[in-house]
């Protein structure tokens, strides 16, 4: 009698560990497979670029790039008490002949070409070399200083 028992806890326990699951979850455990296969962080724009990372897409360099690594970071002038601080970054070209903008809420980028040795110009806004400031429609609002 303890044998048989034995024999049925024994196909009990072993056929409980191999149960399947049924035809309803197989669309959960898909999901599961899909989310599992999507690493976390590795969301990319339409350029490639990996925006978790910190990766931007740049017109000049036709690459990816983590600007606050490579860009000359410009801080606001006027800043609110107990507010974030948010930067602007310009990049320049290889030959110094046009700088890229990197304003912050915008969602494209904007090219400077270069009008004299000291500045950068495109309609409203100006980048000063020499003082290292960048003008918005004729007011400093971005500097390195």
């Amino acid at each position: 009698m303890k044998r048989t028992v034995f024999i049925l806890m024994s196909v009990f326990a072993l056929t409980a560990c191999n149960n399947s699951k049924s035809d309803t979850s197989k669309g959960d455990n898909e999901q599961a497979k899909t989310e599992e296969a999507t690493a976390v962080g590795s969301e990319k724009d339409e350029h490639g670029c990996i925006t978790s990372a910190g990766e931007t897409w740049s017109q000049l360099k036709q690459s990816c790039i983590q600007i606050f690594n490579v860009g000359q970071r410009l801080n606001p002038i006027e800043t609110k008490e107990g507010e974030a601080v948010i930067s602007a970054f310009v990049l320049f070209n290889d030959d110094k002949s046009e700088a890229e903008l990197f304003l912050p809420n915008t969602k494209s980028n904007t090219i400077l070409k270069t009008t004299n040795k000291e500045t950068y110009e495109n309609g409203e806004y100006k980048f000063d070399t020499k003082d290292s400031s960048l003008y918005v429609n004729g007011t400093k609002s971005y500097s390195a200083k």
